[in-house]
């Protein structure tokens, strides 16, 4: 079994995360840093026990928490008031938790590639083959549902009672039908022109409005 070195006392952790982070740029900083990662090695280890048996390489989850460890050091904040083994045990699972994840995943995206059978032609087909369909793009849904969501702030602040029921009419907005200029000015009894010139107007309003705020 792998020995680790002492951990550091409260101490020479503060006197070495001050040295490394002063002196940073020179070779008396760089060993203080060596020294920091080299005595919280254990840290490494005890997180890594936690994914031992999980079909993992056991030198591969210590490399992976050796970077968290080291991101840990480079960022650590002694003025929050942490320990740096409580940060950097955070840090370390951190790491481990997203090299699984980004595995499984590739595992998974690989998987659908492979071969199941044929069809009645002979050709090789896959789980994608068999699986596939149009996907919705999650990114751009979320981000059409936010723009939704500033037009209707927009429309309630921007417009006047008019504007509102006017496009309301003319784009069949609160669940109603969608209606010509012509049907609306009839229902309104103005004329389709200010119909128009009004409908303009409001949608100026809101272009303005949302390109201010996008």
């Amino acid at each position: 079994m792998k020995t680790f070195q002492t951990p550091l006392s409260s101490e020479e952790e503060a006197f070495y995360i001050k040295v490394m982070q002063e002196k940073s740029d020179s070779a008396e900083g760089k060993a203080a840093r060596d020294i920091l990662i080299e005595r919280n090695m254990r840290l490494v280890a005890h997180v890594v026990k936690k994914y031992q048996g999980q079909g993992e390489n056991g030198e591969d989850l210590i490399s992976v928490g050796t970077i968290g460890l080291m991101k840990a050091i480079a960022t650590f904040d002694a003025d929050k008031g942490n320990r740096l083994a409580t940060y950097a045990i955070r840090c370390i699972d951190n790491e481990l938790l997203m090299m699984l994840r980004s595995r499984r995943k590739l595992s998974r995206e690989v998987s659908l590639y492979e071969p199941i059978g044929t069809d009645k032609e002979g050709n090789e087909i896959n789980l994608l083959d068999v699986c596939e369909s149009e996907q919705t793009d999650i990114v751009e849904q979320m981000e059409q549902e936010r723009k939704l969501q500033v037009l209707t702030v927009l429309f309630r602040k921007c417009l006047n009672e008019r504007e509102k029921t006017i496009l309301a009419m003319r784009y069949g907005l609160n669940g109603r039908e969608e209606m010509t200029q012509k049907a609306v000015g009839a229902t309104l009894g103005i004329s389709r022109s200010y119909v128009s010139r009004i409908e303009k107007r409001a949608l100026k309003k809101l272009r303005n409005g949302f390109d201010h705020t996008m």
